[in-house]
């Protein structure tokens, strides 16, 4: 397995190919990139959406839980095109702001020119690290992201870099991919399906202890759903019996939305 630099040179590397080409392969990706896992939603019908921005790259959409009002600071971790950034900003308004972080320049390229076309003053996209946010603590309201901290290699390291720049009071709202039970070895070995958003992924309840032990409250889990996983990906990386099991038995690879407070 590769450390957590390789890996994170991997997503870096990915994300800035699906930026330079405009070119969505969903959030979960097969080991070839040519046959997507749909794990996103339709936000069209959401205010502030705007399609250029949208790469299809989400497994949720956190707004929708995320109590964001107007006037708030708002954090997007792994705001990739911009898309979620967009739809915050429609919610705090011209009185509000919202911060954009992501790793990949390509991406916070892409960002700001949406953001330029769109003409936003109180929208800024900055090159970052979620395990070292270049943001001054106790400054967010609220912090939202779309399937990009189980990319994260150091995920205690990110949670509690959300309680730092989170102001007392403030709230978290994220949509991710975590597993329930074992998976297959070779899942999470896969070096191309950590950067589709599988083998990075933690167990569901592992996931809530991270965020406990960083210090939040009243967690909770908005909305969950099984991601189905493509079957032709799940028979090369498989053998019979593993995949008999993994198709119809009760483990398997989730969307969740949780909710935590500072």
């Amino acid at each position: 397995m590769p450390n957590s630099v390789q890996l994170k040179q991997i997503v870096k590397e990915k994300y800035a190919r699906i930026a330079a080409t405009s070119t969505s392969c969903g959030c979960g990706c097969s080991a070839s990139d040519s046959d997507p896992l749909n794990m996103s939603e339709d936000y069209s019908h959401l205010e502030g959406y705007t399609i250029d921005a949208d790469l299809g790259l989400g497994c949720g959409i956190p707004a929708k839980f995320a109590n964001i009002n107007t006037g708030d600071v708002v954090l997007d971790l792994g705001s990739g095109a911009g898309n979620d950034v967009f739809v915050a900003r429609a919610l705090v308004g011209e009185a509000g702001y919202v911060i954009g972080i992501d790793m990949t320049p390509e991406m916070i390229d892409k960002a700001n020119r949406h953001n330029t076309k769109l003409g936003y003053q109180n929208v800024v996209f900055r090159l970052g690290d979620i395990e070292n946010l270049p943001v001054e603590d106790n400054r967010v309201d609220v912090i939202i992201s779309n399937c990009v901290l189980n990319l994260v290699p150091n995920k205690r390291r990110a949670f509690a870099e959300m309680f730092r720049v989170l102001k007392p009071g403030g709230h978290f709202c994220v949509s991710d991919i975590v597993t329930s039970g074992d998976l297959p070895p070779r899942l999470k070995k896969s070096a191309e399906m950590y950067a589709g958003c599988v083998a990075g992924a933690v167990q569901k309840e592992v996931y809530q202890q991270l965020i406990t032990e960083a210090g939040f409250t009243q967690v909770e889990i908005k909305e969950e759903r099984r991601i189905p996983l493509d079957p032709g990906m799940l028979k090369e990386l498989l053998t019979g019996p593993e995949l008999l099991d993994f198709q119809h038995g009760k483990n398997g690879i989730y969307s969740i939305t949780v909710y935590g407070m500072k």
